[in-house]
């Protein structure tokens, strides 16, 4: 188990409030993980998440994004440019905390807003990890959120459900290959958008040590 301790630093705007998981041994790297459009920082998957990353050396914030911060309920609404603020800020808090290598990334919507953040800002973190990229609205195939992937520096590790209606293995595969960085992909087997933690879900109990191996692989940190 991971030490955790409550994170809610105002100094600047927006605030950074979550969760961090610091490693009981050695410090590798450090890692900020967002949640979907409808959760926030204590969804069972970032929780599982994070304390596998820290079991492996990697702290680990997850914290809620800004539009969460301000309602408890409900989907962001027009607060792209804030909520990539956030997570900008969040990288820079751990970068104070640790002097290793910071990755950013997160579920659904807030692993879009890493991405899209990185594609601006190439420098800010050493690599991404994705999941459940919401590739396009489920149904609606030809409304594909690719335009800035070609200028994304980094590499990154993607995630997705074989089952996810936001995109399909053979779509993120053709999506994330417009990436000219080196990128992997992970595809779950039986699981939906929710990876299997949803609501009334089975969760895939392998799952948190799948994503950290395939880390591993993309990101030697030893």
């Amino acid at each position: 188990m991971s030490e955790t301790e409550a994170v809610n630093d105002v100094a600047a705007s927006p605030a950074v409030r979550g969760r961090l998981h610091r490693p009981s041994g050695t410090t590798h790297a450090s890692l900020v993980l967002t949640h979907g459009a409808g959760s926030n920082c204590n969804a069972p998957l970032l929780i599982a998440l994070s304390e596998a990353f820290a079991g492996r050396g990697v702290a680990t914030l997850r914290c809620d994004l800004p539009y969460r911060q301000r309602q408890p309920q409900g989907p962001p609404r027009a607060t792209a440019a804030e909520d990539q603020a956030g997570l900008r800020r969040a990288v820079e808090l751990l970068k104070k905390l640790d002097s290793g290598p910071v990755f950013m990334g997160g579920v659904s919507y807030g692993g879009r807003q890493a991405t899209i953040l990185a594609a601006s800002e190439p420098g800010l973190v050493e690599g991404l990890i994705i999941l459940s990229y919401p590739l396009h609205p489920p149904g609606k195939p030809d409304q594909l959120r690719t335009a800035h992937l070609p200028k994304i520096q980094n590499r990154a590790l993607f995630i997705s459900g074989a089952k996810d209606v936001f995109g399909s293995p053979d779509e993120i595969r053709a999506a994330i290959a417009l990436i000219p960085a080196k990128v992997s992909f992970l595809s779950i087997e039986g699981a939906g958008h929710e990876l299997g933690f949803g609501r009334g879900s089975r969760a895939h109990l392998d799952f948190p040590e799948r994503i950290v191996y395939a880390f591993e692989e993309l990101f030697p940190l030893t």
